[in-house]
């Protein structure tokens, strides 16, 4: 799903879903539109002399319960309408979870796999230079998402510094450890997702040596999640890229995986002992096909829109986890729970992330860094609690997970809307 429809898809959902768990319409409308956005177009000098312009965005969507977070994304697809979807998802995410944060999003217009690495700094310091007026570690706080990651986080942190000339470190998170990041970031969005599918197991009694996932995406989040999901007993089957997937009944070893596609740039069923690496029986499989696969457990680790009313019947695993964002369409909800499909939603299963960049910026706040363990801790004790307080209402109201998340979120925001009044508090002066 691209352009204006994920937007219309996400409002559409808030509205459907809020209405549905009797939240005041007030709510309903601040989550309608976003608070601002800044477009700017990015002008690069490249290698060869040349300058190429690429457009750029920034959406701060929703305040009310601290300052806004949300990741940069460099995507060939991104549009203003993409960005503002993600960050009214983000504003869901932060208030479901417990995180004293609105939601914020950003994006470049660009395929940074035709960039060289100091056209790629360019564009990260230009777009920092564009955005400096609305980010800020009070105001709004960005992230990696697809296609960035650290040293990017790092270029436009220093980039930041340089325009205020101060020492800012808590404007981004996501940064390297070396310039204020934190301990546990890069695991942080598959961890997080592996400490949902394990409180999930808890209470449906699901026995991890009997259940087979597979995983569309094998990026930074696929591979984490998968890693700790085969230490715990799994079996990883399938796994994806932008190019294809491979898929073995018997399994993979998840870092035999991982090193090959490192070193090699390629996805491949292998098996590696020390630096020797032996091919494994396996089956080259599309994308859409990991997707109706007949496993215990679907992990969309991806981009969004992948599961919509074209293959929803076809999917077959009774249990789907949402790593990505956005993965499935909204009108596909229904769909699913008839099939008796269980979905993890995103603004709960792939939060470790958030939770952990709020770690980042509390320890850049204070000025006193958190060893791994304790950053590991912290998070399973938040993401242990956010998924019970949501099971609980997925129980209780008899909702699916994804409306007993977002109730959760928006009965959060509320709260705090209600603080300085709404509607029906203004109009007791009329009776």
């Amino acid at each position: 799903m691209k352009g204006a429809n994920v937007l219309v898809d996400a409002v559409r959902r808030v509205e459907r879903i809020g209405e549905e768990a009797g939240v005041s319409a007030d709510v309903i409308d601040a989550l309608r539109y976003p608070r601002e956005c800044l477009l700017a177009t990015l002008s690069v000098r490249m290698d060869d002399g040349s300058t190429e312009h690429f457009p750029a965005y920034r959406c701060r969507y929703n305040s009310v319960l601290g300052p806004t977070k949300g990741g940069i994304r460099f995507h060939p697809d991104v549009t203003l309408e993409e960005v503002q979807a993600l960050a009214l998802w983000m504003t869901i995410k932060c208030a479901a979870v417990g995180i004293p944060f609105g939601g914020g999003k950003g994006g470049v217009t660009v395929d940074p796999k035709r960039l060289s690495r100091l056209e790629l700094e360019r564009l990260s310091r230009a777009y920092m230079r564009a955005m400096a007026d609305i980010v800020g570690p009070d105001h709004d706080i960005p992230a990696p998402d697809v296609y960035t990651n650290a040293r990017i986080m790092g270029w436009m942190v220093d980039e930041y510094q340089a325009i205020r000339r101060i020492k800012a470190p808590a404007v981004i998170t996501g940064k390297p450890i070396s310039l204020g990041g934190s301990p546990g970031r890069e695991e942080a969005t598959g961890r997080g997702a592996f400490i949902t599918i394990q409180e999930l197991a808890k209470r449906r009694g699901l026995d991890p040596h009997a259940t087979r996932v597979a995983i569309q995406g094998f990026g930074n989040v696929g591979y984490h999640v998968a890693r700790l999901l085969e230490r715990a007993g799994y079996k990883i089957v399938a796994v994806s890229d932008s190019k294809g997937g491979i898929f073995s009944e018997k399994g993979f070893d998840v870092e035999s995986l991982h090193r090959h596609k490192q070193d090699a740039r390629e996805l491949r069923g292998v098996y590696c002992v020390g630096s020797v690496c032996e091919l494994v029986e396996h089956e080259k499989i599309s994308n859409e096909q990991v997707l109706e696969l007949d496993v215990e457990m679907l992990i969309p680790a991806a981009l969004g829109g992948v599961i919509s009313e074209a293959n929803a019947e076809r999917i077959k695993a009774p249990i789907i986890v949402e790593v990505a964002n956005g993965p499935i369409v909204g009108e596909v909800d229904r769909i699913l729970e008839e099939k008796g499909i269980l979905v993890l939603p995103d603004v709960l299963a792939n939060a470790g992330g958030v939770t952990v960049s709020y770690f980042e910026w509390v320890q850049n706040r204070q000025g006193y860094g958190w060893r791994l363990e304790e950053v590991r801790s912290r998070l399973e004790e938040m993401q242990s609690s956010a998924f019970a307080e949501i099971w609980n209402v997925h129980e209780k109201e008899r909702r699916s997970m994804r409306a007993a998340a977002y109730a959760v979120a928006m009965r959060r925001i509320a709260a705090a809307v209600e603080a300085g009044g709404t509607r029906e508090y203004f109009r007791q002066d009329e009776t």
